[in-house]
């Protein structure tokens, strides 16, 4: 099929012969000492790759959402995560294959049950010129494992008992139970390396972390105007290999129609977000390319759990037997990814398919109602981004749909940053959010999202609540077995299923318009760009737009 050439391997996108990018696949656990390898061209592409492109230049990318805040222990949203890949660097950080690889630990073993040692790269300093060492690892973990702090993404590091210092290059994590995934969550974007003193600055209110960061990464921030753009430029004393471009900008830009416009008159190298009905424009644009990568990621409806009457599980069931996945996936993501018909994404380690979804079924849903006291059904409204064009017309498909059992769906959209704050709260009735399992392991893909402890901002916006579930998702948690924690996923999802907190609609792949003027841009399963690679024509990187 046509669609399947046009998806990427690995997610890297690369628009010219030679630009091939070797990916690193080392286990970890055999050998952690592995850097993730740089570009390596065939030499008799060389040449023609010089004379293509050009150092320096202005990357812009037209963004559908501005960043929530800069801090890695802040926010835990994609766009915030657009921004700060490229400022932070992890002790560990994914490819585009989803392969762990060292990036500021030089390499780490696990060396008994509950301790994990890193071994850390020397000569590295953070962007306001303070080196980079133990005592960072130690200030940056304890700030976010920091009960006081209070950090959204305190549930990624809440199993580390104890940071230590070994030496000045070495580090010992104590976890308080066996923890496997932990080098997959601290390739999270929360694992972001901050200065200590940046640190010590932001608790003594010299500085605001959520908008003056302060990492180690191929680039620092040179301005935030606020809805506008953000700017990045290139760190001069990056420890690994130079940057090519000088800057990314990235603009912040609602309107889709508006990203590609900006794409096709060369005002943007990358239009990001790119909805399936308008892929057929951007592979029919000369000098264009789609990038579209299979994603970590879950679209779902989210019920309040909490309010009435999606405190009632039948209810909830009946709402998610009156959706008809399928045809949201043909109808408006134009066959693009996989419809879900559970809580976790079939690319995650703990996937199962091995579960009995609740089926289509709009007669038993409308019998579900019946029995919950609802045989004339009720009116509730639904939340969505403000500006998100596939939102606005999935909502209304569902809203199509629920009318069937006579619940009367009202849309309201709402500011990004609003919006995420309104769930947390737990202020609304019905949302269509997403999640991505950027880990790539279903600690975070269930544990974030359907554990109680988690409710509110850390992931569970449903308010769900069920101990066994709980249970189940502590021991995925502390059970070493790849087979046993398999086993203990597959138990939660069928809960979850069966209770139906949220409604799983579709795992769609991430698209997205490239120049061709634009080469080695390395788009992740978790939506991102990692632009440490990127070079341009040079027209563009002599500043030709």
């Amino acid at each position: 099929m046509e669609k399947l050439k046009r998806k990427l391997v690995g997610g890297v996108l690369v628009l010219s012969l030679s630009g091939v990018l070797a990916a690193c696949t080392d286990d970890p656990e055999e050998d952690a000492g592995t850097e993730e390898p740089s570009d390596e061209n065939g030499s008799e592409e060389d040449g023609d790759e010089e004379s293509a492109t050009g150092e320096g230049g202005d990357l812009v990318l037209a963004m559908g959402s501005d960043a929530v805040d800069l801090d890695p222990h802040g926010s835990n949203d994609t766009s915030s995560t657009h921004i700060r890949t490229n400022i932070y660097d992890k002790l560990v950080d994914h490819d585009e294959n989803m392969e762990l690889y060292t990036e500021l630990a030089e390499d780490y073993e696990q060396i008994d049950d509950h301790t994990w040692e890193f071994n850390l790269k020397e000569d590295v300093t953070f962007h306001d010129g303070e080196p980079f060492n133990a005592d960072a690892v130690v200030a940056t973990l304890e700030r976010v494992t920091d009960p006081d702090f209070a950090s959204e993404k305190a549930f990624l590091y809440e199993m580390i008992e104890d940071i230590e210092a070994v030496d000045e290059y070495t580090v010992h994590i104590t976890t308080e139970y066996p923890f496997a995934p932990l080098p997959a969550h601290l390739a999270h974007d929360g694992g972001g390396m901050i200065s200590p003193a940046a640190i010590e600055e932001d608790e003594n209110g010299d500085r605001n972390l959520d908008t003056e960061p302060v990492g180690t990464g191929p680039f620092e921030l040179e301005n935030w105007d606020q809805g506008n753009e953000i700017v990045l430029s290139k760190y001069e004393d990056y420890h690994g290999d130079p940057t090519s471009i000088d800057t990314a900008t990235y603009q912040v830009v609602p309107e889709q129609s508006t990203r590609i416009g900006m794409l096709e008159t060369n005002e943007a190298h990358v239009a990001d977000d790119i909805d399936p009905t308008n892929a057929a424009q951007l592979e029919n644009m000369e000098g264009v390319d789609l990038s579209s990568v299979e994603s970590l990621r879950l679209d779902y409806l989210g019920m309040n759990n909490e309010a009435e009457p999606f405190d009632d599980v039948d209810v909830r069931r009946a709402i998610s037997m009156a959706v008809d996945q399928e045809i949201i996936l043909e109808g408006l993501f134009d066959g693009y990814g996989e419809a879900a018909m559970g809580p976790v994404n079939p690319l995650t380690f703990g996937y199962s398919d091995d579960l009995d979804p609740l089926e289509y079924d709009v007669e038993e849903a409308q019998s579900l109602l019946e029995e919950a006291g609802y045989e004339d059904g009720f009116e509730a409204t639904l939340l969505i981004e403000d500006g998100d064009q596939v939102n606005t017309q999935m909502a209304e498909v569902l809203q199509d749909q629920l009318q069937e059992i006579n619940v009367d769906i009202s849309i309201e959209q709402q500011e990004w940053g609003a919006l995420l704050d309104t769930t947390a709260e737990g202020q609304y009735e019905m949302v269509l959010l997403g999640w991505t399992t950027v880990t790539g392991d279903a600690d975070y893909a269930m544990y974030s999202v359907y554990h109680s402890d988690s409710q509110g901002a850390s992931g569970n916006r449903s308010f769900y609540s069920n101990e066994e579930v709980d249970e189940l998702l502590d021991a995925g948690r502390q059970e070493g077995g790849e087979d046993e924690r398999t086993e203990i996923y597959r138990e939660a999802q069928q809960i979850i299923i069966d209770e139906a907190p949220i409604v799983p609609i579709i795992h769609d792949d991430f698209r997205a318009g490239v120049s061709d003027s634009v080469d080695g841009l390395i788009h992740l399963p978790n939506a991102v760009y990692d632009l440490r690679e990127v070079e341009m024509a040079s027209d563009d990187a002599d500043g030709g737009y």
